[in-house]
């Protein structure tokens, strides 16, 4: 008999996929470049030059075996050991090798730090608007997921609801920050309240509670700011990172677990890691993929046109009526929709080409997600076809 529980999800397919499916059949018919397809988060700059260089040098000089052959199953310990002094450097922390665990990107990190920290029963709290996936990340592993609604006034964390749900089952919180799909950017002052609250709770339940700071959008921050390290305020943070953003490698499927440094188990955690992959088949990231990560660390994209488009498109949609918390970093925007019917709004776009993301699937109705990670030039072309639609409700 085949698995009724997976059989069913085929029912439960990601709403941003299969729009981002019509898009690329309606391309078909009237050219990519007059679909304004603002559904994934597919970045849409290159990888720095020097990660190219990298590769090939190490194709054109290294022993196939090093960079074919598998890798240790916490990661090829030269690159784990610089991802630790980078992280270091940028953030004055005091990692080590052996915090550091590497993984398939920021969903692998995330699906071991759970297993880390929860056992079947426990509860593991997000906020919402939050990226849908977390559902199965979170469920699979026999944990119950329990949400906050939403503060739409600012999408920082809503206290007063958090704590009406708190309790001793509680094992783990899942934050992202910067947010997808609201753009927002968890202040200092949200980061520290945040902290002292866990810690107070730590002590009235005796036990830890882990916050897994999902963090693959960390360098996309707007204004010259930047966004506030989570592990620098809250000791029993798990890092998850993924380098599909900053440096535009989603394909390469890369990214990091950073155990903090004096978190309860900090000895055991990425070893443990290990473990988990056994029972979940990681298997550990290409060993040529990570052998080419050091020469990027410090690094990132040219991330520049994704604040030029969110001041382009805040603008305008905002000039037409749209309500939206202007994003502080990321390339989502997340307005609120012209009619309480977030889907009905987003079938309505489609008339004009505008492939747009209902936010309920974020756990926030009423409003839809914008991907603005694509060519300038697109997004002003695609101001027309957002004035039509708002005509409709005119």
């Amino acid at each position: 008999m085949i698995a009724k529980e997976f059989l069913d999800m085929l029912g439960q397919k990601s709403v941003i996929r299969e729009i981002f499916a019509y898009g690329s059949e309606r391309a078909k018919e009237i050219g990519y470049e007059n679909v304004f397809d603002y559904s994934l988060g597919n970045p849409s700059v290159p990888a720095p030059k020097e990660f190219a260089d990298k590769i090939i040098e190490l194709l054109t000089n290294e022993d196939p075996m090093t960079i074919h052959g598998y890798s240790p199953s916490l990661g090829i310990p030269s690159v784990r050991q610089a991802v630790a002094d980078s992280l270091n450097r940028r953030f004055q922390m005091n990692y080590t090798m052996e915090h550091i665990f590497m993984t398939s990107a920021a969903a692998s990190a995330i699906a071991h730090a759970l297993r880390c920290v929860t056992v079947p029963g426990d509860e593991v709290i997000t906020f919402a608007p939050y990226f849908s996936e977390y559902v199965p990340y979170i469920t699979k592993t026999g944990a119950k997921l329990k949400v906050v609604p939403a503060d739409t006034e600012s999408f920082q964390i809503n206290f007063e609801a958090f704590d009406e749900i708190m309790n001793e089952k509680v094992m783990a919180i899942v934050i992202n920050t910067p947010n997808n799909p609201s753009g927002s950017v968890y202040s200092e002052e949200t980061l520290k309240k945040l902290a002292a609250y866990l810690e107070e709770k730590e002590q009235q339940y005796s036990h830890p509670i882990y916050i897994i700071s999902d963090e693959p959008y960390r360098e996309i921050v707007f204004n010259g700011d930047k966004a506030p390290y989570v592990a620098k305020y809250y000791k029993n943070t798990l890092t998850c990172y993924s380098f599909s953003k900053s440096v535009s490698l989603p394909g390469e499927r890369i990214g990091y677990i950073a155990v903090g440094p004096e978190c309860e188990g900090a000895e055991v955690l990425a070893d443990m890691c290990g473990q988990i992959s056994r029972g979940i088949g990681h298997n550990c990231p290409s060993s040529l993929i990570q052998l080419a990560l050091p020469s990027i660390l410090d690094k990132t994209s040219d991330l520049s046109v994704y604040e030029t488009n969110k001041n382009i498109l805040y603008k305008a949609l905002t000039d037409m009526g749209f309500e939206c918390v202007e994003p502080g970093g990321t390339f989502y925007m997340f307005p609120r929709a012209l009619e309480p019917d977030a889907k009905a709004f987003c079938n309505k776009a489609l008339k004009y080409d505008l492939l747009l993301v209902p936010g309920d699937g974020f756990e926030c109705a009423g409003h839809f997600r914008m991907a603005y990670c694509i060519p300038t030039e697109k997004v002003e072309r695609s101001l027309t076809a957002f004035e039509k639609l708002v005509k409709e409700y005119k």
